[in-house]
């Protein structure tokens, strides 16, 4: 399909009935999800293919989004998660030589619907007060009463469960496999950075599917589990929890980030909710407990742990916590070797202050 041309129109419609109009942008169709907004300025590659993002409409904060093109290696998973892009400007033109292609380009090849030239100031203020809800975007039809039927059928985000959805259909390895330490991941809706992350500590990783039975990771003789992210309610994921209980049950090290947090904290009565609006973003500080520093962070989530539930545990203990707006970003269980953080230590994109979590991993499975 032809790129759309510079007057083609575009709307956006939230799920309360307020309607934007733009420009069309990408591929020329009609995409729904949740909508969400990501604060960060540059990494759009990188949000894009994350798998957390999957079944959600982003809002890039950032005036300008596509100013340095695409490049094949700046990717997180093997293909684009979300449903659909909103923007103030999207760029057609590059300024990147080692780029392989236009934001326009890789949104058409990927199949994605985005809609620019609004007033995303405005949108991110009304999600803000307002909270998530779900949206749809069309460049192929104005008709607002139809695209309120269309809307009208979009599943709510709580209680969806996606996880399996973004999962590796089959185990594969990643690292040196004569490397001493040996790593089981839980695919959730892993980010390649985070198994690169562990690789270059001199670990051997395997990934399993989300539903793989515990048993059957036995054989690779793991020194520790990995819980990674990934999209959706961690809520009924019955399954997810039931894993994390069962590698509890072995004591050995476990390591949880982002879903992989929540999914622990449910392993232990821990309750988790949906948030008014979530944190999607590079630039969110956070405070660790046990050392007193604080670092910038990179988040995307839009379910949290329980705080009360949380003080009311004799299990679990509070690591880090989020400076914005108290709410808890990590969790370590008493008297076991397991611990978790809401947000993304990877930071890809982001800052690093918070890599020292994958030496501390690596370091309790050493020991």
């Amino acid at each position: 399909m032809s790129a759309p041309s510079k007057s083609s129109t575009a709307v956006l419609l939230l799920d309360d009935g307020n309607v934007f109009y733009g420009k069309a942008f990408g591929k020329i169709g009609t995409t729904t999800g949740e909508i969400c907004f990501n604060t960060g300025m540059t990494g759009y590659q990188e949000v894009f293919t994350d798998p957390s993002y999957f079944g959600q409409v982003i809002i890039m904060n950032a005036a300008h989004i596509g100013n340095y093109g695409v490049k094949a290696a700046d990717v997180e998973s093997s293909s684009v998660k979300i449903r659909g892009l909103i923007g103030r400007n999207l760029e057609e033109k590059y300024s990147r030589f080692q780029a392989d292609s236009s934001l326009q380009q890789y949104l058409e090849s990927q199949q994605v619907v985005a809609i620019h030239e609004v007033d995303t100031r405005a949108l991110v203020a009304h999600i803000r007060t307002c909270g998530a809800m779900n949206c749809i975007i069309s460049s192929e039809t104005l008709d607002i009463e139809a695209l309120k039927k269309q809307l009208a059928g979009v599943p709510s985000m709580d209680g969806l469960e996606l996880a399996s959805a973004v999962s590796t259909k089959e185990v594969y390895e990643v690292g040196n496999p004569h490397a001493p330490i040996r790593v089981a991941v839980y695919d959730f809706g892993v980010k390649k950075h985070i198994l690169t992350s562990l690789a270059e500590r001199g670990a051997h990783i395997r990934v399993y599917p989300a539903k793989t039975p515990l048993k059957d990771t036995e054989d690779f003789r793991p020194h520790g589990y990995f819980i990674s992210n990934g999209p959706g309610d961690p809520a009924p994921m019955d399954y997810g929890i039931e894993t994390v209980k069962g590698i509890l049950k072995k004591d050995i090290p476990l390591f949880g980030i982002c879903l992989g947090h929540q999914l622990l904290a449910l392993a232990n009565g821990i309750p988790t909710f949906k948030m008014h609006h979530g944190h999607r973003g590079l630039n969110h500080p956070v405070k660790n407990i046990i050392t007193g520093r604080s670092e910038i962070t990179t988040q995307n989530h839009g379910f949290g742990i329980d705080p009360e539930a949380v003080k009311k545990s004799d299990k679990v203990e509070i690591t880090h916590v989020n400076l914005n707006d108290d709410s808890i970003e990590g969790i370590r269980l008493k008297g076991k070797k397991a611990f978790s953080v809401q947000y993304h230590p990877e930071s890809t994109p982001g800052p690093h202050d918070s890599r020292y979590l994958f030496d501390d991993f690596i370091g309790m499975m050493k020991q």
